[in-house]
């Protein structure tokens, strides 16, 4: 699935890009839904929102960590919807990539081509879409309680189980380490009287004489 959604997300940047390279003119921006969304080719040496415009090999290199740090953690995966962001992000990171290091002037210090325009909003690629969908679908991920695994965290993992007789821990008594006593022998029991039958016995005399 990470490979897939990466490779899907790669090749539709990236042919897109080369598309809007040979057939637009920076300075003639064509409209695509009306006004709302507009073509406009532009050469972007920074990061989004046109920031860091002077550290191309910076950004490169966090693309770059970036790539590294999805593809050993696509490792652990247990969940398709994990997978679908991190094939997201390693896509758009990819795409992003190609460009700083094989467009102009090349050698990591590339200028991303960006392209879609929309009213009030800087001008992105399909690369940053998949960056941004990425990043939505694991903040959702994250706020579920879904683990990498596929796991759901447990509310109550800290929380101490009761005993299953309704006491508390201290109240339950502690097994003794003394031995059981041994039942009594049969001589033993045979040699003790109850006090019953001697109660009995010892008033038999004075019955007797008392009917004489």
């Amino acid at each position: 699935m990470v490979v897939v959604a990466a490779a899907i997300v790669l090749t539709l940047d990236q042919v897109s890009k080369s598309w809007v390279v040979a057939n637009l003119d920076p300075t003639q921006p064509r409209d695509l839904v009306g006004s709302v969304l507009r073509l406009h080719l532009t050469f972007n040496p920074g990061a989004a929102f046109n920031l860091a415009t002077g550290a191309t090999w910076v950004l490169t290199l966090i693309a770059a960590g970036v790539v590294v740090v999805t593809i050993v953690t696509a490792r652990r995966l247990g969940s398709r919807v994990w997978a679908l962001a991190l094939g997201l992000l390693l896509g758009g990171a990819l795409g992003n990539l190609s460009d700083r290091i094989f467009r102009y002037p090349g050698g990591g210090r590339g200028h991303v081509v960006d392209f879609l325009e929309l009213p009030r909003w800087p001008i992105f690629n399909v690369a940053d879409m998949a960056v941004v969908s990425a990043a939505v679908l694991i903040a959702l991920l994250a706020f579920s309680g879904i683990g990498i695994d596929g796991k759901r965290a447990s509310s109550g993992a800290g929380r101490h189980e009761a005993p299953r007789d309704g006491r508390s821990g201290e109240e339950r008594e502690e097994p003794s380490d003394e031995p059981p006593a041994d039942p009594p022998s049969d001589e033993q029991r045979s040699g003790e009287q109850p006090a019953d039958g001697a109660r009995e016995d010892s008033a038999s005399p004075d019955r007797k004489d008392g009917h004489d």
